[in-house]
């Protein structure tokens, strides 16, 4: 595979994908080339490794040379690919471009239909049903070590969180952290002193976010979507994402997408990537994707992956 330009910055995760893909990966960056020096370093590549796909990654308006030669490619069976098309394809996740001019993209990110909301609900109930039937003990243990650990306070810690259409909510989970220390810094540090033994167990697999199926019946949040997030953090998001308010065209969920495909964010560039998942969720949604997030958050569960 040859990667055209540097219009997208892959990071270390999706080089890891993407090597499952393509035993081959090259550069080219043509800001710095004129036209020759492009055409013969893609024929070169092209002959010495045989590559059968170029992904068109700049924002550059190529040159008729570049551009016939690229079709010329085609016909003998290389194929090309816009990076746009590469991210969703191959990544699974909807490229957002760093400036807010062309809002073009987002054409195709639609809330859901009657139907499939009807189908979301009938996957949420049948969804906690099941949740609860096998997660009650794990829940009462929870309470048992909660109240042994956590030096006082609360057993459930509520938040207000930005929902569907941007609607906040009080969103319910076991509280993994020693009580009266304080949430000012919003994002999770590694090995964090605030949270306690089994809050970290909790949170590596997921058990703090088990009493948000109570969100669920009240119609707050679905089993699966985008994450919920604090009202604090998607002030600041907006600011610097001005379409990080598309993720709320859907109400948010336990596990999602972008949950089980990037982990936990620890800052601005963390949350565009997920909302790059979010959007996709949203864009692609169908039954096939549900059961393969919820097949994927089992597995992350079980392996204790989760932050």
């Amino acid at each position: 595979m040859i990667i055209f330009g540097e219009k997208y910055n892959f990071i270390k995760l999706e080089y890891e994908k993407i090597k499952k893909i393509f035993t081959k990966i090259e550069h080219i960056q043509y800001k710095d080339l004129n036209s020759e020096e492009v055409i013969s370093r893609i024929k070169n590549l092209a002959i010495k490794d045989k590559f059968k796909l170029i992904v068109l990654n700049t924002k550059a308006v190529f040159p008729a040379e570049i551009t016939q030669y690229l079709t010329n490619l085609g016909l003998k069976g290389a194929k090309y690919i816009t990076i746009e098309c590469f991210l969703e394809e191959y990544l699974h996740k909807y490229y957002i471009p760093e400036n807010n001019i062309d809002l073009s993209f987002l054409e195709h990110i639609k809330p859901y239909s009657k139907w499939q909301y009807f189908q979301k609900r009938v996957i949420d109930y049948f969804g906690i049903f099941l949740l609860f039937f096998f997660a009650w003990p794990v829940m009462l243990y929870s309470i048992y070590r909660i109240k042994k650990e956590s030096q006082g306070g609360p057993i459930l810690f509520k938040q207000k969180r930005v929902g569907l259409n941007g609607k906040e909510f009080e969103c319910t989970k076991f509280r993994s952290m020693y009580a009266n220390l304080g949430y000012s810094n919003p994002y999770t540090q590694k090995d964090d002193p605030r949270i306690f033994p089994w809050g970290k167990i909790m949170r590596k697999t997921r058990i703090d976010e088990l009493p948000q199926m109570i969100n669920i019946l009240k119609g707050e949040m679905h089993l699966i979507g985008p994450r919920a997030e604090w009202n604090e953090l998607v002030q600041k998001y907006e600011k610097e994402i001005p379409y990080y308010n598309e993720r709320h065209l859907i109400a948010p969920g336990i596990t999602g997408w972008a949950q089980v495909n990037y982990p936990y964010g620890a800052n601005m560039e963390d949350a565009r990537q997920k909302l790059m998942y979010d959007l996709y969720y949203i864009k692609h949604w169908n039954i096939g994707l549900e059961l393969k997030i919820a097949w994927m958050t089992v597995m992350t569960v079980v392996a204790g992956k989760g932050v």
